[in-house]
């Protein structure tokens, strides 16, 4: 019995080399791109921007200066009850939570919201409580004065 139409085929097809003669599998002197224009000349792609000869966006739009001109107005960092208990400070304001890197510095402002557990006495400056995490700050013993406008 013959296993030779069982073999595995190990030559591989070498890749068509665009515009390399008649002979190289992708033939003639368009090689697929075509007859004229840009798309078929060397080098001749238009950039991803590019619209057609339309006045582009960058020119449309009006200038914004700055290199502050994509960052969000003012961001407020939202922590949970969980977040100040597992906190070592008993007096926790905004350079407090820089410190001990529970938000990052692009945050200027904090709120804490009612989510998970609170057990220990802590105390608030100058962060921002909803009154649902206002009861439970209170219920565990510990304060928090309201921001400063």
């Amino acid at each position: 019995m013959s296993f030779l139409n069982q073999l595995i085929s190990i030559k591989d097809k070498s890749k068509k080399r665009v515009g390399r003669g008649y002979g190289s599998g992708k033939g003639g002197h368009t090689v697929g791109k075509g007859v004229k224009g840009q798309a078929s000349r060397a080098g001749g792609k238009t950039p991803l921007w590019f619209e057609g000869g339309q006045l582009p966006i960058v020119k449309r739009m009006p200038m914004l200066r700055g290199k502050g001109k994509f960052k969000i107005v003012s961001p407020v960092a939202q922590l949970s009850l969980t977040d100040l208990q597992k906190m070592k400070a008993e007096e926790i304001s905004l350079e407090t939570l820089y410190l001990e890197k529970v938000i990052s510095r692009q945050f200027k402002q904090a709120k804490v919201i009612l989510s998970g557990q609170l057990t220990r006495v802590v105390k608030l400056r100058g962060l921002r409580v909803t009154a649902g995490a206002q009861k439970a700050i209170k219920k565990a013993g510990g304060e928090s004065s309201p921001t400063k406008k």
